[in-house]
């Protein structure tokens, strides 16, 4: 082409503005483009949502770790206490036997009564009484007897007693029990 006819194409095109550009771009096949405020108000949306969920997983661990607190200290105090039952046990078939000064019977029966003074301090409750129905949540039946005098499913002797704080049982009583 001669330096003429191209002269005269370029004169023929007039030249666009740039917000003509701008909206030629806008076209709905193209993204729109984002003005800095809608994009500062997208970020601050975004950072809301992150803040609001944060701050509610560590609301649910808050919940959680106190829940899990306050089931531990129970379970502490039961294996603790558990540790000492056969001692008690210990100390209850020896006050059965025959003691020789009444001194150490005293005495005796004191340590005894310090030991059961000390355990229902701290909320433990001794169960399993001949007579009472039994209850399997409560009671180890480890004998069964007939006997027209009592009913079906009492506990006819304890071989051992149970223990339990609050409805947290330590230990189920070992039962013999009547059919």
């Amino acid at each position: 082409m001669s330096k003429k006819n191209k002269q005269e194409k370029e004169q023929e095109i007039p030249e666009m503005p740039e917000e003509s550009v701008e909206a030629a771009d806008e076209s709905p096949v193209s993204e729109e483009k984002i003005t800095p405020l809608e994009a500062l108000e997208k970020k601050n949306a975004e950072l809301n949502d992150r803040y609001l969920r944060l701050m509610a997983e560590y609301e649910n661990y808050r919940k959680r770790s106190t829940k899990e607190k306050s089931e531990i200290y129970p379970q502490a105090m039961a294996n603790a206490v558990e540790k000492f039952l056969p001692v008690l046990d210990n100390l209850d078939r020896a006050s059965g036997f025959e003691r020789t000064t009444d001194e150490f019977a005293q005495g005796f029966d004191m340590i005894c009564q310090s030991f059961s003074h000390v355990l229902e301090s701290i909320g433990v409750e001794q169960f399993g009484q001949a007579g009472e129905p039994f209850d399997p949540t409560l009671h180890n039946a480890v004998m069964h007897t007939e006997d027209p005098e009592l009913g079906s499913n009492v506990v006819a002797q304890v071989l051992q007693k149970g223990y339990k704080i609050g409805d947290r049982v330590i230990r189920c009583a070992m039962v013999q029990v009547a059919n």
